[in-house]
């Protein structure tokens, strides 16, 4: 029992895929539960890999739990991703100083799938035995590290020298399921760039790239 339970809690591409995928509608929007969902699933990899991660980890829970908050009191408006947008700036909730906006929320959460998108890109491309410090690095600094101060941004650094191997990371966030998760890597950065893409394009137009 006890081993089942444990298997239960290890990261699953294939959910984030398949919840990334619902989560692609039409005329370029995303469906916000789905989405949500699918960050739900990465959520894993983050907890599974420890202090290492806690320079994105550390608040991602509560951010996914304060938009999902929003679509329970909210459907219509908290729908999708170009709706809360168009609903928070004609309401004026962007500038309201008691009200924690879902545009800034997601766009924290935005940030951190492109780290994680390419740094799961990143891993693809290596074999079992190479260190994934090294692209860790690199998908940082490409990304998240443009939004962070200088202590976050050095303290990130050092914790992923601490980072294993490839196959000892795929073990330990993967279980026995490995294989099983190489396989759809590929599938999942597709689909994930195209909500990535599709997220970037809405705050793009909507001039919300800096809000802080």
């Amino acid at each position: 029992m006890a081993e089942a339970m444990q298997e239960l809690v290890y990261f699953d591409l294939r959910t984030v895929h398949d919840h990334f995928d619902r989560a692609l509608l039409q005329e370029d929007d995303i469906d916000m539960k789905y989405y949500l969902e699918a960050y739900n699933e990465l959520y894993k990899f983050f907890q599974l890999m420890g202090s290492v991660f806690s320079f994105v980890s550390s608040d991602l829970k509560q951010k996914i739990e304060h938009l999902q908050s929003l679509i329970e009191k909210d459907q219509d408006n908290y729908v999708s991703v170009k709706r809360m947008i168009e609903h928070e700036k004609e309401n004026k909730l962007l500038q309201k100083s008691d009200f924690i906006n879902g545009a800034r929320t997601l766009l924290r959460l935005h940030r951190g799938l492109d780290f994680i998108s390419e740094f799961l890109r990143q891993l693809g491309e290596l074999s079992d035995s190479d260190s994934t410090s090294t692209v860790c690095q690199e998908a940082y600094n490409k990304t998240l590290a443009k939004h962070h101060p200088w202590l976050i941004r050095k303290t990130a650094v050092v914790a992923m020298y601490t980072m294993p191997n490839r196959g000892t990371l795929f073990k330990k966030v993967c279980g026995e399921n490995v294989q099983r998760n190489i396989d759809i890597l590929p599938k999942m950065l597709d689909v994930t760039s195209d909500v990535i893409s599709r997220t970037h394009t809405v705050y793009e137009i909507h001039e919300l790239h800096s809000l802080s």
